[in-house]
C-alpha cells in the first residue's frame, strides 16, 4: 500500500512542479513572477493584512516573505501601512492591482494548458477531492 500512496504523492508534486514552471516563465512576460504574483493576489483577498497573515497565506516564512514585500514596496506595486499597535498593514497600489490583473490572464491562460487533458467534469472532481485533503485551507 505504501509504494501506491507514495506514487500518488509524487504525482501530486510532478504537476505542482509543471505548473509551477509553467506559472513562473509565463508570468514574467507581464514583468513578475509566481512568488510575486502570489503575493498580491494574497494582498488583494486580505487588504491590510499583516506579513505574518500573508506568509502563512502564501506559504512562506515571515522572513521570506518580507524580503519579498520589499521587493512589491520597490517596485511600486504594494505600500504598507500603520495599522493597529505595531501592526504593518499591506495594500496593492495602482500597479500592483494592474499586474495582478495581467497575472491573472496568464494564469487563466496556463492552468487551461496545464488540466487540457481532463474534461470539465473531472477536473471538477479532482479539485472537489483536493479540497477534502485540505478542509480547513481557505488560503488559496
Amino acid at each position: 500500500m505504501h509504494g501506491e500512496l507514495q506514487e500518488l504523492g509524487r504525482a501530486v508534486k510532478q504537476v505542482q512542479y509543471r505548473q509551477h514552471r509553467a506559472l513562473d516563465s509565463a508570468l514574467a512576460a507581464v514583468g513578475t513572477t509566481l512568488a510575486q504574483w502570489d503575493a498580491l493576489r494574497a494582498i488583494s483577498r486580505s487588504p491590510g493584512a499583516s506579513a505574518r497573515e500573508l506568509a502563512a497565506a502564501t506559504f512562506q516564512t515571515e522572513q521570506a516573505f518580507g524580503t519579498l514585500a520589499g521587493r512589491l514596496l520597490a517596485q511600486g506595486l504594494v505600500e504598507r501601512r500603520p495599522g493597529h499597535g505595531r501592526r504593518i498593514e499591506h495594500h496593492l497600489t495602482g500597479a500592483g492591482e494592474d499586474t495582478l490583473a495581467a497575472g491573472h490572464k496568464v494564469a487563466d491562460a496556463v492552468l487551461a494548458d496545464c488540466f487540457a487533458a481532463l474534461p470539465a467534469a473531472e477536473r471538477a472532481t479532482l479539485l472537489d477531492l483536493l479540497r477534502r485533503l485540505t478542509p480547513h485551507d481557505d488560503t488559496h
